[in-house]
């Protein structure tokens, strides 16, 4: 009984700090990182300010696990659009459709890695360096698994990586900081292009990609 009890209460825990993660995430977009207050937070989870204290420490420490977590899940979609891939450019080429797509669809996930990490100060830096280093070393490795099957001459994948996904941040930035934003997805043939050629991917490889301009004729 007392094993069974345990178990309750911390998966009743376990779902009570999901709720104050989801309803955080709901509070730092609408309002920013900045102005929001913990008892925002508290307000919408529908818990007290001790309650949220109860499983984080500080407001920082609520944003940090958000950033992980939505990088995690930004990160599971990746690896799931990559496995339906065997060729190492198409494999490449689904990593950035898969997160351009993503930030497409949710914004608001767009908005709280792009944006509100950069707004919240100098404390998140390590953290965002962190999640564009996770990326880029992602795109560093379909790049290696390319050079290894002659699919694109040698070139320094880990500068490449950091280049593809720093371009890739710029886009989904300008995006999100638009007045009038239209659709990311939109962006995508263009960026790819340039992409692509920049490690010496045939003009006729890419016209072969879904979605090129010229594989659409």
């Amino acid at each position: 009984m007392t094993e069974r009890r345990s178990t309750a209460q911390a998966e009743k825990s376990r779902t009570r700090r999901e709720q104050i993660l989801d309803a955080a995430f709901h509070t730092f977009a609408r309002r920013g990182y900045r102005e929001t207050a913990v008892d925002d937070i508290a307000a919408a989870a529908e818990t007290s300010k001790g309650g949220v204290y109860f499983h984080f420490a500080t407001k920082e420490a609520i944003f940090r696990e958000l950033m992980r977590t939505t990088a995690d899940r930004l990160a599971a979609k990746v690896d799931r659009a990559v496995a339906a891939e065997d060729d190492p450019i198409a494999k490449a080429d689904a990593a950035l459709r898969a997160v351009l797509a993503t930030f497409a669809g949710h914004r608001t996930m767009a908005r709280l890695l792009f944006v509100d990490a950069l707004g919240a100060g100098r404390a998140f830096n390590a953290e965002t360096n962190a999640l564009h280093d996770r990326f880029a070393r992602m795109i560093a490795g379909y790049l290696d698994e390319a050079i290894t099957a002659g699919s694109i001459p040698p070139v320094d994948t880990a500068v490449t990586g950091v280049a593809w996904f720093g371009a890739l941040n710029e886009v989904v930035a300008r995006w999100l900081l638009a007045d009038d934003p239209g659709h990311l997805e939109e962006a995508y043939p263009t960026l790819r292009a340039l992409l692509l050629r920049s490690v010496g991917v045939s003009e006729a490889r890419i016209a072969s990609l879904p979605g090129s301009p010229a594989g659409a004729r």
